[in-house]
């Protein structure tokens, strides 16, 4: 199962952590953890165009995203709120295989 954990204050998301896999197919197949990495990565090659990427610190891995936004922005904001909105959708969808926690 794919965990995400949001963390948000003053109706700002501060923090993302993605952990986990789906297990919905065999690696290679599995769509769930392919929809889940392509929302990501789309993320932060938008962060990284539109030159806001040095406001956030993030790490990526096999089965991991880690995100601390440090300087909040319209721009920053409306993308990481995109994020969150593609994997509130993907949860709907999916909901044996993504388990969203968000406090604050």
């Amino acid at each position: 199962m794919i965990k995400v954990h949001i963390k948000h204050d003053l109706n700002q998301i501060n923090q993302i952590e993605v952990s986990g896999h789906a297990s919905y197919d065999d690696s290679g197949k599995d769509i769930v953890c392919s929809a889940v990495s392509t929302a990501i990565i789309v993320t932060i090659n938008a962060l990284e165009k539109l030159e806001v990427l040095d406001q956030v610190k993030y790490d990526i891995e096999e089965g991991y995203f880690f995100m601390v936004i440090d300087k909040h922005n319209d721009i920053l904001n409306a993308l990481i709120d995109n994020l969150v909105y593609s994997l509130d959708n993907l949860n709907s969808q999916y909901p044996k295989y993504i388990k969203i926690k968000k406090e604050g």
